[in-house]
C-alpha cells in the first residue's frame, strides 16, 4: 500500500463510518479496486481515528454520563442514559463474539454488499415517515438499537444508519438519537479494537505495511470525520436524514449488478 491509497482509504473512513451508507462496505471495495488485501486490523484502526472524533465531539456528553455514573445519578439527562449505553453495549457485544467473523467473511461478496446496502436503504427511507414522541430511551428499545449495531458488522450495514433510523422509527427525537447512536459506538469500538490488537499485532509487518502509511490514513480519517459528522447533524436537524436512502439504492444496484456480471 502506498501513501495516496492510504488517504483514499483514510477519506472514506473519515466520510463514511459518520453517514448512513456503511465504512466497511466502502472499504472493501476500495480494497478490492486497489487490488489490496488488507488485514482486519488496518480496518480497525481506521475506525480508531472516528474514535477519537467521536470522543472530542461528544465530550461534553460523555463527561456528564461518566459524572452521573460515578454520582449513580440515573434521573438527570445524562444519567438517563447511562443504563441504556451500558444494556445496548450487551447484544452488540454478544454478536460481534458469536457471529461477528461469520458475519463479516459470509457477507463479504458484491451481491451481498449490494443487499445490506438496500437494507440500509430500506430503513433510512422509512424515516421519512417517523413521529418523534420521545427524548427518553427505555431499556428494551436501548436493547434493540444495540442488537442493530451488532447487526452492523455485517460489511455494508451501515452502524449510524442501523441504529438512528431505528432510534426514529420508534419515536425518538432526533437529537437524542444522533447522541445515543455514538455514545453506545464507543464500548464497541474500543472492544473491537482491543480484540483485533490481539488477535493480528503482527499483521501490519505480514502485510507491509508501514507506519508513515498508518499515520496518512489515520490523520485525513480524523479530520474529514469532523467535517462529515456535521454534514450528518445537519441533515438530522434538517429532516433529510432519509435522502442518503438514494445514494445507498443507487450503489446496492450497482454491486448487484457488477456480481450479476461476473466482476
Amino acid at each position: 500500500m502506498n501513501l495516496l491509497q492510504a488517504m483514499t482509504l483514510g477519506l472514506i473512513q473519515g466520510t463514511t463510518e459518520w453517514l448512513p451508507i456503511s465504512s466497511t462496505g466502502h472499504l472493501r471495495l476500495a480494497e478490492n479496486f486497489f487490488g489490496l488485501r488488507l488485514p482486519l486490523l488496518f480496518d480497525v484502526l481506521l475506525h480508531a481515528g472516528t474514535l477519537l472524533v467521536t470522543l472530542i465531539y461528544f465530550r461534553g456528553a460523555i463527561k456528564a454520563v461518566l459524572v452521573s455514573f460515578w454520582h449513580r445519578d440515573f434521573h438527570s439527562e445524562a444519567g438517563r442514559l447511562v443504563l441504556p449505553i451500558i444494556v445496548g453495549s450487551i447484544p452488540t457485544a454478544l454478536i460481534g463474539a458469536v457471529v461477528g467473523d461469520w458475519f463479516d467473511s459470509y457477507f463479504s461478496s458484491l451481491m451481498w454488499l449490494g443487499v445490506w446496502l438496500f437494507v440500509s436503504g430500506v430503513l433510512l427511507l422509512a424515516t421519512k415517515f417517523s413521529v418523534e414522541r420521545s427524548a427518553s430511551l427505555s431499556l428494551p428499545i436501548a436493547v434493540l438499537v444495540g442488537v442493530m449495531q451488532g447487526f452492523s458488522i455485517i460489511p455494508s450495514a451501515s452502524r449510524s444508519g442501523f441504529t438512528i433510523s431505528t432510534m426514529l422509527l420508534l419515536g425518538i427525537k432526533r437529537e437524542v438519537a444522533f447522541k445515543f447512536a455514538f455514545l453506545l459506538s464507543i464500548p464497541a469500538v474500543i472492544g473491537a479494537l482491543g480484540l483485533t490488537l490481539y488477535k493480528e499485532h503482527g499483521a501490519f509487518m505480514v502485510a507491509g505495511i508501514g507506519l508513515s502509511e498508518v499515520v496518512v490514513a489515520l490523520s485525513v480519517t480524523v479530520f474529514v470525520s469532523f467535517l462529515a459528522i456535521k454534514l450528518l447533524e445537519k441533515s438530522l436537524n434538517a429532516k433529510k436524514f432519509y435522502l442518503f436512502s438514494i445514494y445507498c439504492f443507487t450503489l446496492g444496484a450497482i454491486m448487484i449488478l457488477l456480481d450479476v456480471l461476473g466482476y
